[in-house]
């Protein structure tokens, strides 16, 4: 299925109804007064978060969206009947902006969420709500309200753990395929990943993580060259990235530099990705000697003067793989353990990290 992380669509929340007016004309009551109901309320249009979506590409097909109309009061004192509500599934890391004020009206980041993106009118009153002491024949109802319309913007962010980066070609696809059930599509030419793809790496029982394989980014990314502009988004979902570098590219390029450059394009981005976690992978080592491999990648990590963890791996030989893996786990195992100390400190508690 072809992968669509952003669609415009238009919501209608339905009108209200119109408010009646009526007597009551009944034998022998010669002054039944008035009976004239109030209209119904319209239905309104809500976004309900769906784990079983993970496209949007339904909305290529229908764009538009509207919800009931309210029913209009009726003599007897009979109310109209509210429209009935109409309810939108999205995939789950949708982000929803409205048009024509580019303000965020809210994200869905978990399974059954509801968001309120349109709200029906009011029903109007019915004339037995103007009665008085001095207008006991009253002929006057109000219409009922319109409903809100608006024109969304819906803007998919994968929910991933681990994010991979990297120029295109430095193996993130066969990555992804050497540590989890993911297939992406591998080739030898760049920009094979046209869409992200996402993975589940189990390492036993409650040790699990999703990682996501972004398209290849290149230098200009941020401005819109290639592909990364449409992918950058989905970085900023991910608790941890791990930053892939063809240890020797065949078209002579420098690896420092292409390590730069990434770093460049997610600062023009979102700055604070910088500051999101990101560790190092040198792969292809199996194109090296495996006397020279550990001397090329240690020269790397000193020219980047790089502090956070970096490995050596080969992707497609699977080879340190999986110590990446398990080191990325005991990484959020680690988090888990923080927050969960954190709540359980209570106000004025001074107990030292490790104390009882």
């Amino acid at each position: 299925m072809k992968f669509v992380d952003e669609a415009i669509i238009k919501v209608h929340a339905g009108d209200g109804g119109n408010g009646c007016v009526s007597f009551r004309r009944e034998k022998f009551i010669p002054f039944g007064g008035p009976n004239g109901g109030d209209g119904g309320s319209g239905g309104s249009v809500w976004l309900v978060a769906d784990e079983g979506l993970n496209t949007l590409i339904d909305f290529r097909h229908q764009r538009s969206f509207k919800a009931q109309r309210g029913e209009n009061g009726m003599g007897s004192d009979m109310y109209g009947k509210g429209g009935e509500d109409t309810f939108i599934r999205v995939p789950i890391g949708t982000v929803v902006t409205n048009v024509d004020t580019d303000e965020v009206i809210g994200d869905l980041t978990q399974h059954g969420q509801r968001l309120l993106v349109a709200e029906g009118g009011k029903g109007g009153l019915g004339n037995i709500h103007f009665k008085s002491s001095v207008n006991r024949a009253p002929r006057k109802s109000t219409s009922g309200t319109p409903g809100d319309v608006r024109e969304l913007k819906l803007e998919l962010k994968l929910l991933a753990d681990v994010g991979l980066l990297g120029f295109p070609n430095a193996g993130k696809s066969t990555f992804i395929r050497a540590v989890s059930a993911a297939t992406p599509r591998v080739a030898d030419y760049p920009f094979t990943t046209l869409h992200p793809n996402l993975g589940v790496v189990s390492l036993g029982t409650d040790q699990s993580f999703v990682i996501a394989d972004i398209p290849g980014l290149i230098e200009g990314a941020a401005e819109g060259a290639g592909l990364g502009i449409q992918f950058l988004r989905h970085v900023s979902r991910t608790r941890l990235l791990l930053h892939l570098v063809d240890i020797a590219p065949i078209d002579g390029t420098d690896p420092v530099e292409q390590v730069r450059a990434i770093e460049q394009e997610l600062s023009k981005f979102d700055p604070e990705l910088l500051d999101r976690p990101r560790w190092l992978v040198l792969n292809k080592a199996d194109v090296l000697p495996e006397d020279e491999r550990q001397a090329v990648a240690r020269e790397i990590v000193r020219q980047l003067d790089w502090q956070a963890p970096w490995f050596l791996v080969s992707a497609i030989a699977r080879e340190n793989t999986l110590p990446v893996c398990q080191q990325v786990q005991r990484f959020f195992e680690s988090q888990r353990q923080a927050r969960e100390e954190r709540t359980d400190m209570q106000p004025g508690d001074v107990r030292l990290r490790g104390e009882p």
